[in-house]
């Protein structure tokens, strides 16, 4: 099930052993697994974001309201 949010915080992912990397602010569509949330967004450049993150690390994005659902 995908659900829908948008950034509205500071929002980053690390991919592989690099720095890490911000989400852009706006739409970004999340399909939750059972340790991970994948998060897919299209930057105001067009370029498309897809990445995983820790469902903890998801949760407390939530939680600290820098991803707002909008379901």
């Amino acid at each position: 099930m995908t659900l829908h949010a948008k950034i509205i915080g500071h929002v980053t992912y690390t991919p592989g052993d690099g720095a890490p990397l911000v989400i852009p602010k706006g739409p970004v569509d999340i399909d939750l697994a059972t340790e991970s949330a994948t998060l897919s967004w299209t930057a105001d450049n067009g370029a498309v974001g897809l990445t995983a993150i820790p469902l903890t690390l998801y949760k407390e994005y939530v939680h600290d309201k820098k991803i707002s659902l909008t379901d």
